[in-house]
């Protein structure tokens, strides 16, 4: 496990739940909306907003915060996230905000409270970049999209 200090921010619902996991076995915990004035947004066909959390966060160092859709809401409703998975940072101390968007043919409300994206925490390995003038082969080799086969 994991410890993720959160503090709650002013001028926000303290009564919004904390992020929970649904189940013993969920991987993600549930990150719900909070408008500090309590009423939510309408999202139309196409469109795109950011939805506060109230939240802010500190992730410990070697480890991020990964932000998911919720199957149900992209399964029911065509409302996903546009960068998803969206990564926040363990320097990051800001606010917590959510990009959703809707894909869907209606217009989607989302409720002050309502369960919107998913917190799924994974550590983080570091790469070393460095330039080369040649790269292994491998059977691959440059072939680009749907190279390996079908799409």
């Amino acid at each position: 496990m994991v410890e993720i200090a959160i503090r709650r921010l002013e001028g926000f619902d303290t009564e919004v739940p904390l992020p929970a996991y649904a189940s013993d076995g969920a991987a993600g915990a549930d990150l719900r909306a909070n408008f500090a004035d309590g009423t939510g947004l309408t999202l139309a066909p196409g469109a795109r907003a950011l939805v506060p959390t109230g939240l802010a966060m500190a992730i410990p160092e070697g480890h991020e915060v990964q932000i998911r859709p919720r199957s149900g809401l992209a399964l029911k409703h065509g409302v996903t996230l546009v960068n998803a998975p969206g990564t926040i940072d363990s320097d990051y101390r800001g606010p917590v905000g959510v990009i959703l968007v809707n894909l869907g043919q209606e217009a989607f409300h989302v409720a002050h409270g309502e369960r919107i994206a998913q917190m799924v925490v994974a550590p983080v390995t570091r790469g070393v970049f460095f330039e080369t003038a040649t790269l292994d082969e491998t059977a691959r080799g440059a072939g680009g999209f749907g190279s390996t086969g079908r799409g």
